[in-house]
């Protein structure tokens, strides 16, 4: 498939783009509201993928738009305050594509991280209410540790939850999750969890502030 990662200069964003493209064959494209700043990301993902052996890797870089147009599946990388204005500036190129939302919005004081619950339920819940009637949005990658994600010496043992309404869009988000070595996706239901699993990110950030080892800690039920 092809995949573009809008904000796919950013810390999930490369996470995901690296993964997928060392993990799989499907084509990665970097969105960004700036042409240059995309292309110079997707050569430093090339460059780190072919430090790898990977043979003649090929990462297109792109505006935000050029990218959504050209995609199957479009994650919307970008932080919880950017994410309605980046659907929004997108919306006539989605298509059919399936939009995925891993933002989470959270808030920080001198206690730690809270999850900043927005008035429409959850931020994937933002997501659904800006995208076109026709565009399948599904929440997934909220609990992620960014750093490494992208740091491909490092082995995940991961679980994803995965929420959706549209049940092939979410079976194909699954799919591309597991694509990824070490993550497990699991289904979570509807997209109307989607808080509850958007509020386990702060709670994973404050343990992991708190406790020796636990750096770039992740979820696995068992």
């Amino acid at each position: 498939m092809d995949i573009a990662l809008l904000g796919g200069t950013g810390d999930i964003g490369q996470g995901l783009a690296l993964r997928w493209a060392d993990d799989t064959n499907h084509t990665i494209i970097i969105g960004s509201r700036k042409a240059q700043k995309a292309a110079n990301k997707a050569e430093e993902y090339e460059a780190e993928l072919a430090s790898r052996g990977h043979d003649d890797p090929s990462i297109a870089g792109l505006v935000n738009e050029e990218a959504a147009a050209r995609a199957d599946v479009v994650v919307a990388a970008v932080p919880a305050y950017h994410l309605t204005d980046t659907i929004d500036a997108v919306a006539d190129e989605l298509d059919d594509a399936t939009l995925v939302a891993p933002a989470v919005g959270m808030q920080r004081d001198e206690d730690g991280f809270h999850y900043n619950r927005p008035g429409a339920g959850s931020v994937t819940q933002l997501a659904e209410n800006a995208a076109p009637d026709d565009t399948a949005v599904v929440g997934a990658f909220h609990n992620l540790a960014a750093g490494r994600l992208a740091n491909l010496d490092a082995d995940l043992d991961w679980d994803t939850i995965v929420v959706g309404d549209d049940t092939d869009a979410k079976d194909t988000v699954c799919e591309l999750a597991e694509g990824i070595e070490g993550i497990r996706a699991l289904d979570g239901g509807p997209l109307a969890n989607a808080a509850e699993i958007e509020g386990l990110t702060p709670l994973l950030i404050n343990v992991a502030r708190h406790n020796d080892g636990l750096h770039d800690l992740g979820v696995r039920f068992q």
